[in-house]
């Protein structure tokens, strides 16, 4: 695969014949931060999640990523893992934003899209201060990083306490320079075809302290009759803060969407 060493990790769960239901994580997080969406989903869908280049137990990433690079390779692993076809993908934040091009690639595969704690922004002005504060800190910046994704209300709890060190603890086979080029790859503009041509049914989600939440409510904007939802008191990790409400309104979606295999 371009620009990565290597076939990305993934994560399988429910029948390999299943409709494929593909989650495609954020910063600074690995397929973890499905777990809840796995162990629901996967009565219904095949699903995969992916870790991207530096995360989890996937290969880094070299010169020259782009979005492209890793939509592909995204696909590679569903490839790996699942054979039935629409897909529905699940992206939260450069992972929504990945899901985006990946439906443009293989448009044909692609069903149902959700994206969360995802924006659209005319400059991509976030990308510089992570990219600086990776730079000064390494990988321990990864630990106050996933912290600030929790709403206020979660961040404090024991279990948000528990997800940050299920991450942190994998840093170890994390790397550091993958993680920078896949920053650099995000903080290119997005190009006007990236939204405005999404064809397939999408929901937008994000929770009311994300602080993409106006950038998210932008991107709904743009995009041809996609759904717009916003979780009260979640941040910018809606789906594992409130994995009922998350999935709640998931199911709602694509149930209306024609997924008559769904319940409810």
């Amino acid at each position: 695969m371009a620009h990565i060493d290597g076939a990305l990790h993934a994560e399988s769960a429910g029948l390999r014949h299943a409709p494929p239901m593909v989650f495609v994580h954020p910063n600074p997080m690995d397929s973890a931060s499905w777990l809840y969406q796995m162990a629901h989903f996967s009565t219904w869908f095949r699903c995969v999640a992916v870790d991207l280049p530096g995360y989890g137990r996937s290969p880094g990433a070299t010169e020259g990523l782009t979005m492209t690079d890793l939509a592909d390779a995204c696909w590679e692993a569903v490839d790996e893992h699942a054979t039935g076809q629409p897909a529905v993908l699940v992206g939260c934040s450069v992972g929504g934003a990945i899901v985006q091009h990946m439906a443009h690639r293989q448009p044909g595969r692609t069903g149902s899209v959700v994206i969360s704690g995802c924006g659209w922004r005319e400059e991509k002005d976030f990308v510089p201060g992570r990219v600086a504060a990776y730079q000064a800190r390494g990988l321990d910046y990864r630990a106050d990083y996933a912290r600030q994704c929790f709403g206020a209300a979660f961040r404090t709890t024991p279990l948000a306490g528990w997800l940050v060190d299920l991450w942190t603890e994998r840093n170890a086979t994390a790397d550091l320079d993958s993680i920078l080029r896949m920053f650099a790859a995000l903080g290119e503009p997005d190009p006007d075809w990236l939204a405005r041509g999404l064809r397939s049914p999408v929901l937008v989600l994000s929770g009311s302290e994300d602080f993409t939440n106006g950038p998210a409510r932008a991107l709904a904007e743009r995009i041809p009759d996609a759904e717009f939802v916003e979780l009260a008191g979640a941040g910018h990790a809606c789906q594992i803060e409130q994995p009922w409400a998350f999935d709640g309104e998931v199911l709602r979606f694509l149930r209306a969407h024609g997924h008559g295999h769904l319940p409810g």
